[in-house]
């Protein structure tokens, strides 16, 4: 059991199917003594039952057939897998409230063309919360704080909304089924191939999701972020920030509004801004310990 345990949980998270595959050659297997593909194939895809094979857990009875290994181990296992609970769309998927944060992140986005939004969003609302904080620090260190407290936020809600450990599966299924491809060419085995081609598309439409998981907690951060940085532009084009003093950039050395443009169209603020951003946001995600790579 302690070695079949493991070997069902990784054909557990190929997906239902494999599962259900496994419990009909268990029976078969049970009831005849050995299974054959003749026995199972009205009920399996040639793909589940090489996958079977290559899982170890269905093995050779000596050319009289197929055999399952551990069959009390696996049997126990099955039944841990149907009770353990599956994961709903609150966590595959993007909930209600995931849209309604995309929606949302639309609409702030119009702030940046239209004049009308951006006052009633940074004029109207965000300013109650920064405008005191604008009175009391130099422009620069404003823009310091609000750096650190939207790394915060996003290193954050990508520990919370991200699974990295899962890409990092994803990535090591990838590098095994290249390898097991590799094999089968150099030994010339089409149906193996085959088998494979199968298994290659089922990993891609979870590629598919990943990718779709990996946007979702973006949705968020910028949801934390427009805002934000519209009022950051409402100020400086709206508020005559460009009176403050002369301010010393790293790089491009001395400028003397920040709305001047140091590195093409790009203005001294945004350039501030990425820099505070960047570094603090790397300190951050030290700080929590928080990986923004796949990890197996």
């Amino acid at each position: 059991m302690a070695r079949t345990a493991p070997k069902v949980e990784r054909l557990a998270e190929d997906g239902e199917a494999m599962t259900d595959a496994l419990s009909t050659v268990l029976a078969a297997a049970e009831e005849n003594g050995t299974v054959t593909w003749s026995d199972v194939s009205d009920d399996l895809t040639s793909g589940e039952w090489g996958r079977l094979i290559e899982s170890g857990l269905l093995i050779d009875a000596d050319g009289e057939g197929f055999v399952i290994d551990d069959p009390e181990g696996v049997r126990e296992a099955l039944e841990e897998s149907d009770a353990a609970p599956s994961e709903d769309d609150e966590d595959s998927g993007w909930s209600k409230w995931d849209k309604l944060a995309g929606l949302g992140t639309l609409g702030l986005f119009a702030g940046y063309s239209m004049t009308s939004v951006r006052d009633v969003i940074a004029g109207g609302f965000i300013d109650i919360f920064l405008g005191p904080l604008n009175d009391m620090l130099p422009f620069y260190v404003v823009i310091l704080v609000l750096a650190i407290i939207t790394g915060t936020t996003s290193t954050i809600l990508q520990d919370n909304l991200m699974d990295m450990s899962g890409m990092g599966d994803h990535q090591e299924k990838m590098e095994d089924l290249k390898e097991r491809r590799k094999a089968a060419k150099e030994r010339d085995d089409q149906e193996a191939l085959d088998r494979l081609e199968e298994e290659q598309m089922e990993l891609m439409t979870d590629q598919m999701g990943m990718f779709k998981q990996q946007f979702r907690p973006m949705v968020w951060i910028m949801l934390v972020n427009i805002p934000l940085f519209l009022w950051l532009y409402w100020i400086v084009f709206g508020a005559g920030v460009d009176a403050s003093p002369v301010i010393t950039l790293p790089i491009f050395g001395k400028v003397e509004a920040w709305s001047n443009s140091v590195a093409g169209p790009i203005q001294a603020w945004i350039v501030w801004y990425f820099l505070c951003s960047l570094s603090f946001t790397q300190i951050i995600r030290k700080a929590l310990n928080v990986e923004t790579t796949p990890t197996g």
